[in-house]
This record gives C-alpha cells, sequence and structure tokens, in this order.
C-alpha cells in the first residue's frame, strides 16, 4: 500500500476510535478488526514497551514474554528513535494507573 494512503487509512482508524467511548467499545471494535495473533502481538509489543520503559533488561523481557530479541530491539529502538507514540501512551497510562 502506498505511504500517503496508508497514512489517510491511519488517520480514519484514529478518528474511528476517538468516537468510541468506552474501553469496552474499543475493545470490541479492536477485536472485530484484528485476527487473535494481530491482537497477541500488539499485546506483547506495548507489554515489551512498558518493560523498557520500567528498564527492565533485554534478557528478562524475552524470558517474561517469549519475544524475540529483535522484537525487543525493535520496540526499544521505537521508543527511543519514533515518533513518541509508546511515551506518550505510556505516560498517559502510568498516570491513570
Amino acid at each position: 500500500m502506498e505511504n500517503s494512503l496508508v497514512d489517510e487509512k491511519l488517520t480514519v482508524l484514529s478518528k474511528t476510535l476517538l468516537k468510541l467511548r468506552t474501553v469496552e467499545e474499543i475493545k470490541l471494535f479492536l477485536q472485530d478488526l484484528l485476527t487473535r495473533g494481530e491482537q497477541e502481538f500488539i499485546a506483547q509489543r506495548l507489554n515489551i514497551a512498558d518493560m523498557l520503559n520500567e528498564g527492565i533488561p533485554y534478557s528478562q523481557i524475552q524470558r517474561e514474554t517469549g519475544a524475540s530479541s529483535a522484537t525487543v530491539a525493535k520496540v526499544s529502538d521505537n521508543l527511543k528513535y519514533g515518533k513518541d507514540g509508546f511515551k506518550l501512551a505510556l505516560d498517559r497510562l502510568s498516570k491513570s494507573r
């Protein structure tokens, strides 16, 4: 898919999520949108990001999550050099706990 089309569809997805009113509505939507494998993949990446943010070593993250070293490194790179989406989400989640 062309980058501009992907960006456009991500904007539509983002607006759709903003229109949903509760955590349960968002979960239902994501369960319909994503395969079980995609849901697990996203959950794993969020968990890895949270663990990295807490300073947990790569080896422990791999052991506890079953993720490959490449996946842990990719999430780490996104935390360090990405568009700060993970940082923003993790910061807001920590404030709401």
